[in-house]
């Protein structure tokens, strides 16, 4: 596993969250939360919400758009979406794993 990807392991929750909320297009802090918290059931704090976003656009996988009135969104980077593949295919690889050793239990 590449080293940024190591590093993400501290953060994957809410880095994983916000990458697969951008994954379907630009969005604001407020409808990053909103998506969350529809399509994975967590509440993400602001503190956290823009701590991981900072985190992100330093790595380099997701970056600012133009502010729009008051709120500035955001988009995923090519980066940021191999980044994604990459930490999906490993959950999905875990998921499988985990459920053929449970239904040998």
């Amino acid at each position: 596993m590449r080293k940024d990807m190591l590093e993400l392991g501290r953060y994957s929750d809410p880095s994983l969250l916000i990458l697969s909320s951008l994954a379907s297009g630009p969005k604001h802090g407020y409808a990053m939360m909103e998506d969350i918290l529809q399509f994975s059931g967590t509440r993400l704090e602001p503190g956290t919400l823009y701590g991981a976003i900072t985190r992100l656009e330093k790595r380099g996988w997701i970056e600012p758009l133009a502010a729009e009135e008051r709120r500035r969104p955001y988009r995923m980077t090519v980066a940021g979406a191999a980044a994604l593949r990459e930490q999906l295919a490993t959950m999905q690889q875990i998921v499988t794993t985990g459920l053929q050793r449970l239904s040998l239990a």
